[in-house]
């Protein structure tokens, strides 16, 4: 089956992420940071080496800025119900995720605002306008996605992130469809937390991710529990990563996270975009030529969009068509992708859309194979 599913989790995955998983099996399965024997300690060191990695990856200045998560939603989660208390206001972008939206949703029910600033496709300027008049006296956080999963567009974090800094509030991004693809960096953009997830463009394993900090300011803690530190405490400790770090890691998936990460650097996540963007316009060029196809965005360059496209064919549902095409041995995602409010701004919450994304793995044999697939259920319909 040709696989273009990549913006809900890369596929295959490299043949080093799959090794690390059974490495960290067998080798590594102790708990780390529980005990003085061996084994817990090459745990304890595997697990640093895995966070040297990602700081460096994201451009912290110390590991201990780097919280692994069960995933990015987790992520956003520690971040969103963390900092913001009754009273407080948060601005988020028009594009955003579930993992964002629904947190928001709770928080609202005990006080906390939200204002949805929104994204112009081929207008940045506009956008960061947008964001900024979305500011009150009272907010306390704003965050957004890098990229929608939905249409592909990509936010100007650069800009929305200058202005927070000038207005001295905090700045948190959800990395799940940039990281591996886009310049994403704590040293280089004025970001405060960054999120992410493991399983997509850093091509490692499901049910990791990460939070990437700039500074150890004290937050709200989600989560409680044992760190192996301060266990003589009934509070949870100060100290990062401790503090948002509670019960035993996922060792395995934290190791494959490394993995990928180290494939990412060693193909180049430039080659990785420059082959993904290929594809991804030579996908919609293709879509463009077909009577029937209906498309939703600009052609998805660099400058505007991540290598994600989203489309619908005639009056066919989304899901049949996604169910068509994967008759004819190609996977993609239809529906709301679990980002409806994305779906409003684009026009398509009446029947969702069916979305393709490409990976480092994917071939422009395959992408002719989808248009020919695409024609021919277009010519059933």
């Amino acid at each position: 089956m040709i696989y273009l599913d990549n913006a809900a989790t890369t596929l295959p995955k490299p043949t080093g992420v799959a090794n690390a998983v059974k490495r960290a099996v067998e080798c590594f399965a102790a708990n780390p940071g529980r005990g003085a024997h061996a084994l817990s300690q090459s745990s304890a060191r595997e697990l640093y080496e895995a966070r040297k990695t990602a700081a460096c990856f994201f451009g912290a200045d110390e590991p201990e800025k780097v919280i692994f998560t069960p995933g990015c939603t987790y992520s956003i989660n520690f971040v969103l119900k963390g900092i913001l208390r009754t009273g407080d206001h948060v601005v988020i972008s028009d594009l955003e995720h579930n993992a964002v939206v629904r947190p928001l949703h709770t928080l609202e029910k005990y006080g906390v605002t939200v204002t949805r600033a929104h994204v112009c496709e081929n207008d940045p300027e506009q956008t960061v306008r947008n964001f900024c008049r979305a500011v009150r006296r009272n907010t306390r956080l704003v965050f957004c996605t890098h990229a929608s999963n939905v249409s592909g567009i990509r936010l100007p974090i650069e800009d929305i992130g200058d202005m927070c800094a000038r207005l001295g509030i905090p700045f948190g991004v959800d990395a799940a469809q940039s990281a591996g693809v886009l310049p994403l960096s704590l040293a280089g953009q004025k970001v405060d937390y960054i999120c992410v997830p493991a399983h997509k463009g850093l091509y490692g394993a499901a049910g990791t991710g990460a939070l990437i900090m700039r500074e150890e300011k004290i937050i709200g803690t989600v989560i409680e529990g044992g760190t192996g530190s301060a266990s003589s405490l009934s509070t949870q400790p100060e100290e990062y990563p401790d503090r948002l770090e509670s019960g035993t890691l996922n060792i395995p998936g934290i190791t494959a996270m490394r993995a990928g990460i180290e494939f990412v650097n060693r193909c180049g996540a430039e080659n990785i975009a420059r082959h993904e963007y290929a594809l991804i316009c030579r996908a919609y060029d293709g879509l463009r030529s077909i009577n029937g196809v209906k498309l939703y965005t600009m052609r998805p360059e660099r400058e505007s969009h991540v290598p994600l496209l989203p489309f619908n064919i005639g009056d066919l549902a989304s899901e049949e068509c996604s169910q068509m095409l994967s008759d004819e041995g190609i996977a993609v995602r239809a529906g709301y992708h679990c980002a409806y409010d994305a779906h409003l701004s684009l026009g398509t919450a009446g029947r969702g859309a069916v979305r393709i994304c490409p990976s480092v793995f994917t071939s422009g044999e395959d992408i002719d194979s989808f248009i020919a697939a695409v024609k021919k259920i277009t010519q059933k319909s």
